[in-house]
């Protein structure tokens, strides 16, 4: 029999989290439940999770700082999605700062959760598998002055360096790299970061841009890879 995918609801307000752990379960997650962030260690201590879904407005340490620490500890082998009100888009930004994979707002819909728990617990294997396995030179494309290693999921600097990079600006750079000269609208480039649906109207995603161009740009200020095309959404100058 095959090992259900784990989760972690860290989430300080009972209702909501009884809610999510019995809707989850009942979808083919393993869940398991903490109300502050010492808790949350605890458990992660004693079995990572696939994926941690993260309230960001916690009693004592918040969401935020969990989140800052389980992408510093253990990469890309953990997927976050944090948890904001509907209008804290600062914490919004914070958390796609840090690098968590996605968001949601609360009131949230239940069926959507579960299709962005999906999407990330995607990318989380692929992270995984692609670390298990040997890149394969021929899954290489040029990025500027990059490559992107497809097997792999780096991105590589001229020197062969790997780029820190989140799943998401990973998929983000993929879909530039396989498109090298068309432009991506922003509802183009939301579907490939927030696959199940998202708000066509969210600027999260100049948000991801903005990141990623501070880490492949000769100058962030003046980029050269990624082009804004004013009113249509980006390029990639191959």
């Amino acid at each position: 029999m095959s090992q259900l995918p784990s989760l972690l609801v860290v989430e300080d307000e009972a209702d909501i989290a009884e809610a999510v752990a019995e809707y989850m379960a009942a979808n083919g997650f393993a869940v398991r439940s903490a109300g502050d962030v010492e808790t949350a260690r605890r458990l992660v201590a004693e079995a990572l999770p696939d994926v941690a879904m993260l309230d960001i407005a916690l009693p004592g340490e918040d969401g935020l700082s969990l989140a800052r620490s389980l992408r510093s500890a253990h990469g890309q082998g953990v997927g976050i999605i944090m948890v904001t009100a509907a209008s804290d888009v600062v914490d919004r930004v914070v958390g796609l700062e840090i690098g968590a994979d996605d968001y949601v707002a609360k009131p949230f819909d239940l069926r959507e959760l579960l299709a962005r728990l999906r999407a990330v617990l995607r990318r989380v294997h692929a992270s995984r598998a692609a670390i298990a396995l040997p890149a394969k030179p021929a899954e290489r494309i040029p990025f500027g002055p990059h490559t992107v290693d497809l097997a792999a999921r780096k991105l590589l600097d001229e020197k062969g360096a790997e780029i820190a990079l989140t799943a998401m600006e990973f998929d983000l750079v993929q879909a530039f790299a396989e498109r090298p000269g068309r432009v991506l609208t922003r509802a183009q480039l939301l579907d490939i970061a927030h696959p199940g649906g998202s708000d066509p109207f969210d600027r999260s995603i100049d948000v991801r841009i903005t990141r990623l161009r501070r880490k492949i740009e000769r100058n962030a200020d003046a980029p050269e890879l990624i082009r804004t095309v004013r009113g249509a959404g980006y390029v990639f100058e191959g």
